[in-house]
């Protein structure tokens, strides 16, 4: 049976998870979908960004669009072929970093602007570079921030399959 290579596209399923068990993405199609913006006409295609889209994805060994452990592990299995993998938070999304925590007082906040804890945000700062953040924390006289990626911090397994050598 053939083997994949580097170079080769080909098509897999994942299902990626945190230590503790936590499904974080799939490729694998659920029966529920977690996200309000899936009910949606825009989820019909497939491309409304909201985390709920399903079915084997496609890419070429080695081209770098997807981690390069998941990659690398490709090289040498056979269509059928399962494997776990871990990658850890210094090779997925970094360390979590406390540095990226900031509070904001409410003044320096537009006051249409009503967020609430998890809510993700792209801010922009005085140079106009925009950073997305993570809304933590809300007081009456402050907002705190995490510019961390969600998942920085957490090891990565993936239970990869290979679906086909296209």
């Amino acid at each position: 049976m053939a083997q994949a290579q580097k170079g080769d596209k080909v098509k897999i399923d994942y299902t990626g998870t945190l230590e503790d068990g936590t499904v974080f993405d799939s490729t694998l199609e659920s029966d529920e979908c977690e996200h309000d913006e899936c009910d949606t006409d825009e989820c019909d295609d497939g491309d409304c960004g909201c985390g709920c889209e399903s079915g084997p994805m496609e890419l070429t060994i080695g081209s770098g669009e997807f981690f390069p452990q998941i990659e690398e592990a490709l090289v040498g299995m056979a269509p059928g072929e399962k494997k776990s993998v871990t990658i850890t938070a210094g090779d997925a999304f970094g360390d979590y970093d406390e540095t990226k925590v900031f509070t904001v007082p409410r003044s320096d906040v537009p006051a249409d602007l009503n967020p609430e804890i998890g809510d993700q945000l792209v801010l922009a700062n005085e140079e106009d570079e925009e950073i997305g953040v993570t809304v933590t924390g809300i007081s009456e006289d402050s907002i705190t921030f995490d510019a961390n990626h969600p998942l920085a911090g957490e090891d990565l397994t993936f239970q990869l399959e290979l679906i086909e050598i296209l």
